[in-house]
């Protein structure tokens, strides 16, 4: 007997691995869906080992590229099929991903149809009702309502190739009917259980905005919608999520809440940009020092004075003190409103209780300061003048004197 080869040994080590990590025993029958690791890749078929001793062929074809028509497949890769032949047919047992990659054969469609084995089709043109899609050298009809799980505009669709299940075969396989949206559940299905399984609070989590509401932002995760609630766009005050955020707009965001409802539809997913922004009050101190003249938001009211956010999350509060010099204000209000721009200057920082002290009236006061100044400096100079002028002149008592005793 020759001795086995490098390949030989190659090939038995993965078949051994595959029997091993294939557990329980899966049922070679038509229909069934089983998982295998490829063990060898032929010039037309993989051969796959699904446990039990038992090996399955899958076309190569259904791993081209669509574009490249490279393989996209190497040995050891762990791939999942339908079972579309035990071998009573073929005297193999043949796999398929999909009905319809690389053509079919005759009996596939209403295999496809009993099992559920999904197949592809090109979606060719809209008709009444729905659309046209060619499976191979087959027309089949998809309704409207099941091409999506969202309606969208035709073009999304036209000239694509897609995955459907056969659902109806009538007329000797001259009417087929498909539908899209049932294995498209399945696939949400299946990516919000993957989703679960990896989702804990502090997470981080990329998606896309799908929705936009008065109260936050929807973001499609893949599988499940977090929300980011409008007090978690950012540090700043956002009115509406649309003025940070658009629909189609792909975000990084954090997990910062989970609720597992007993379903899908109970289930909420909290999600923050805000956690994931740099905090403002590192580096407020300096960013705006003491002193420091800016403008900022009237943001709200109390009776004690205004609240002016000089920077996205960074609030400070003018006292009612320092909000004019012109009059006695017993509320803000009769200062300012919300939402005017202001000129303030600032006091105080606090990082450590997020604080900010400012005053609308600091260069006003500088500048009466100024004012008063000038007025000491001009009087002071006044009273001198008089002064050195009543030197040169002397008393009246000097002159009294003066004139007695000048000679007559």
């Amino acid at each position: 007997m020759p001795e086995a080869g490098p390949r030989d040994d190659d090939f038995a080590a993965l078949l051994a691995e595959s029997e091993r990590s294939a557990g329980t025993e899966q049922a070679v029958r038509v229909g069934a869906v089983v998982r295998g690791r490829v063990i060898e890749i032929g010039a037309q078929s993989a051969f796959v080992a699904i446990g039990a001793k038992a090996e399955a062929v899958i076309d190569l074809a259904e791993f081209r590229d669509a574009e490249t028509n490279a393989v996209t497949l190497s040995v050891g890769d762990q791939v999942e099929g339908t079972i579309v032949d035990d071998g009573s047919r073929s005297g193999a047992v043949v796999l398929r991903r999909t009905v319809g990659r690389g053509g079919h054969v005759p009996g596939e469609l209403e295999q496809a149809a009993a099992h559920g084995i999904p197949v592809e089709g090109l979606v060719t043109a809209q008709n009444k009702g729905g659309f046209d899609v060619q499976i191979g050298g087959v027309r089949a009809f998809c309704p409207a309502s099941q091409m999506d799980l969202r309606r969208a505009e035709p073009a999304e669709y036209i000239g694509k190739r897609l995955r459907f299940r056969v659902t109806r075969i009538e007329g000797g396989g001259r009417n087929i009917v498909v539908a899209r949206r049932g294995l498209l559940e399945e696939e949400a299905a299946a990516a919000a259980t993957a989703l679960w399984d990896r989702l804990e609070v502090g997470a981080i989590v990329r998606g896309r905005v799908s929705s936009l509401r008065d109260f936050g932002a929807f973001v499609d995760l893949g599988g499940a919608e977090g929300l980011i609630h409008v007090s978690e766009l950012g540090y700043g005050r956002a009115r509406h999520p649309s003025e940070m955020l658009t629909v189609g707009q792909e975000v990084e965001a954090q997990v910062v809440k989970l609720e597992r409802g007993d379903d899908a539809s109970r289930a909420r997913i909290g999600l923050s940009l805000r956690a994931l922004a740099p905090d403002p009050w590192a580096t407020a101190t300096e960013r705006f020092p003491p002193g420091t003249t800016t403008t900022g938001t009237v943001q709200r009211l109390e009776a004690f004075g205004a609240f002016v956010e000089i920077a996205p999350g960074l609030d400070g509060l003018v006292h009612v003190s320092k909000l004019t010099l012109e009059r006695r204000v017993s509320h803000p209000r009769q200062v300012v409103n919300p939402g005017d721009t202001v000129e303030v200057t600032v006091v105080a920082v606090d990082p450590a209780k997020r604080r900010l002290s400012l005053s609308m009236v600091e260069r006003a006061r500088a500048a009466k300061d100024k004012v008063e100044e000038s007025e000491r400096r001009e009087t002071a100079a006044a009273i001198g003048t008089l002064g050195q002028q009543g030197r040169s002149l002397g008393t009246l008592g000097d002159l009294l004197t003066a004139s007695r005793t000048r000679p007559r």
